[in-house]
């Protein structure tokens, strides 16, 4: 019980704008789920040498830390979170795209397709 008060505790800096918040809520109730986190990572790979991973959780690790957006909770696990910190997330819906984006000031690169960094 101390590990999830202290978890539930430590906050994180990304963003998530209201159209994504919309949009992962509207997915949230399409699932027919309420116990489901939206879960923000980086891990090793894509041609630049990171890249970004968002899929919904129900579960919450030790030392992940949340953030709630009008009832959208975010996680981001203790070693993505440096690599996230100030990063924002929207989400699109143009005749050219539809997904979410993530606009990162920790990124000194990114590839052509936009799904790697480093």
């Amino acid at each position: 019980m101390t590990d999830t008060a202290l978890t539930s505790e430590a906050t994180h800096g990304v963003a998530l704008s209201d159209v994504a918040a919309d949009k992962v809520r509207s997915l949230l109730e399409q699932e027919g789920r309420d116990d489901l986190r939206l879960r923000v990572a980086v891990q090793p790979g894509g041609c630049s040498g990171l890249i970004y991973q968002l899929y919904f959780d129900e579960r919450l690790l030790e030392g992940d830390a949340t953030r709630d957006f009008d009832g959208v909770e975010v996680v981001v696990d203790p070693m993505s979170a440096p690599y996230l910190d100030g990063a924002s997330i929207d989400f699109e819906d143009s005749i050219q795209k539809q997904g979410f984006t993530i606009d990162n000031p920790n990124a000194s690169g990114s590839c052509a397709c936009g799904d790697s960094f480093h």
